[in-house]
């Protein structure tokens, strides 16, 4: 995939992107740019049966708020985020659901620990009766006190604020959603505060998902005396995006006038019917999936070169320390100083097939010139650095979803946050090597579909609203093995024989 670059003007291309990103705000209503016609699967039948065991009719609106921060000190190291660790595997066993006081006892977390970042999603009742009120020991209200009046943990540990999900139902209790993330480095520390802040006596179980859940597993249970119940980042992760798409009416977004990047906007896309869809899950490294029903997917291809291949490279070329600084620098140098690019190859345009001068044709192709190394600046080389993983990860991704015959691509991943940059470039190349019929598709929550879906799993949500296992598949009540339901009826008999786990 080749990508235009910038004609020349007072301030650089990509501080611009990033500039008209954030002062910009949606006023249109939303558009669902028309569906291909080699799609032909019934992408709506699955959502009347999960609002019912939701126990929500339909979207309750926006539902993210901003809410003021006080920033309370605490011993937690640097808490940076970089993007989530995707790699697909069976090495999940089914496990058994906890069931009476455990699952109802709070607080209620969701834990996706990626190679790079960890994700925590917890779940703040707001329907607390005064009876509970009485009853709630001094720890837990500690806990939701600290966890929900501060933005920041100590230097640098975030909870991001603007994507707070309030009014929101999980086994019938009304509250919020808070998402924070913390470098899994500082895993350590993490531990450190959770012993500090007295979880240990309220919690013996909690739900992680990704590679980190076995990496960190014993000291979970030395150091805090928490067990982990582990559970597939890939199932996680769907049933984390569909929930939020069904209690946040803004969460999918597309990008309006995606061929022209300076005058492209965010646009509202409504993903009622989702079915099927190519997802790309960009963390440490990529991982692409064809969904075809809330727990009908395979995994269908992948690339080691993700966020965390852009963070280590910036850190070696440009000497920065953070993904926030390294996108930063991108957002003011300009890729063509660096790459070569078509024009430079043929003196203009290739009119042959259709390629303009000012795509690039090879990546870094100028820095064996002693002239031009000896001209770029750190924020070039970050910007090229950027354009060229975002090029290698959009050109993935379109081809699969040519193979599969799938016109929409939905990208998610903290590799996006704080990135217009490359959403803009990503949906710039759907748009432009499909002639159009290929949408990218974008989501609010980013990197948390992971952590949102395992705590939604933990707690039976999901579980009781996706599946009704015949009765010798269970055992007291509780559902020993979820990867057993057979396919939705309305899908195609070529589509329920794929396995979810396919590493095709």
């Amino acid at each position: 995939m080749k990508v235009p670059t910038r004609s020349n003007s007072k301030y650089s291309f990509n501080l611009k992107i990033f500039k008209l990103h954030n002062d910009k705000k949606t006023t249109t209503t939303s558009t669902s740019p028309p569906t291909s016609p080699v799609i032909s699967a019934k992408r709506n039948s699955w959502r009347a049966s999960w609002r019912s065991a939701l126990g929500s009719g339909s979207k309750s609106g926006k539902s993210i708020q901003q809410t003021p921060s006080y920033d309370e000190p605490d011993p937690i190291d640097e808490l940076e985020r970089s993007s989530c660790h995707s790699s697909c595997s069976s090495l999940f066993p089914a496990i058994q659901i906890p069931q009476g006081d455990e699952l109802m006892s709070m607080p209620w977390f969701g834990m996706d620990i990626g190679g790079t970042l960890t994700k925590l999603v917890y779940f703040e009742p707001k329907d607390i009766t005064p009876d509970e009120q009485d009853r709630e020991a001094g720890i837990l209200r500690n806990i939701r006190r600290y966890l929900t009046k501060n933005s920041a943990y100590g230097k640098t540990g975030h909870r991001d604020t603007h994507l707070q999900m309030d009014n929101v139902e999980i086994r019938k209790r009304r509250g919020s959603l808070h998402f924070i993330r913390f470098q899994t480095t500082d895993m350590g520390n993490f531990l450190s505060l959770a012993k500090q802040k007295g979880m240990a006596e309220l919690v013996t179980t909690v739900c992680a998902t990704g590679g980190g859940a076995f990496k960190f597993e014993q000291d979970f249970r030395d150091q805090v005396n928490m067990k982990l119940a582990k559970f597939d980042e890939l199932d996680t992760l769907i049933k984390g995006i569909l929930f939020a798409d069904l209690h946040n009416c803004t969460e999918c977004y597309y990008y309006e006038n995606a061929r022209d990047i300076l005058k492209s906007e965010k646009r509202e896309f409504n993903f009622s019917q989702p079915f099927p869809f190519i997802l790309v899950n960009v963390g440490s490294g990529v991982s692409i999936l064809a969904v075809y029903g809330p727990d009908n997917y395979k995994r269908i291809s992948g690339t080691s070169l993700g966020g965390g291949t852009f963070l280590g490279l910036c850190c070696l070329l440009t000497g920065c320390t953070t993904f926030e600084e390294a996108i930063q620098l991108a957002t003011k140098g300009d890729n063509r100083k660096v790459d070569k690019l078509v024009k430079d190859i043929y003196g203009g345009d290739y009119n042959r097939f259709g390629l303009p001068g000012d795509l690039v044709a090879s990546s870094f192709g100028q820095m064996h010139i002693n002239d031009k190394r000896g001209s770029v600046s750190r924020e070039d080389l970050a910007n090229a650095t950027l354009v060229t993983i975002t090029n290698n990860i959009g050109s993935i991704a379109r081809m699969c979803a040519l193979n599969e015959k799938i016109d929409r691509v939905v990208f998610v991943g903290n590799f996006l946050r704080v990135n217009p940059i490359s959403m803009k470039l990503l949906a710039y190349a759907m748009e432009f090597w499909s002639n159009g019929t290929m949408k990218g598709l974008f989501l609010e929550h980013e990197g948390y579909f992971g952590a949102l879906g395992c705590l939604l799993q933990f707690n039976g949500e999901l579980a009781a609203a996706l599946q009704e296992p015949a009765a010798d598949e269970c055992e007291g009540g509780v559902c020993l093995d979820e990867t057993t339901t057979p396919s939705p009826a309305d899908e195609p008999a070529e589509k329920s024989l794929a396995s979810k786990h396919s590493t095709r």
